[in-house]
C-alpha cells in the first residue's frame, strides 16, 4: 500500500515536469513535434506513468 502510494506522489511529480517543459513550447514548436495544447495532460500522464 505504501509503495502504491509512492510511486505515485512519483508519477505526480513527474506529471507536473512534464506539463510545465510542454506548456512552455509555443505552438508551433508543439506542432512541429505533432501535438497540440489540449495533447499536453493526456501525454503527460503517459509520460509520467512510463
Amino acid at each position: 500500500m505504501l509503495l502504491a502510494i509512492i510511486r505515485f506522489l512519483h508519477a505526480w511529480k513527474r506529471y507536473g515536469v512534464a506539463v510545465r517543459e510542454l506548456s512552455n513550447l509555443n505552438d508551433r514548436e508543439l506542432a512541429d513535434i505533432g501535438i497540440t495544447r489540449s495533447d499536453i495532460p493526456r501525454l503527460a500522464w503517459e509520460h509520467a506513468q512510463a
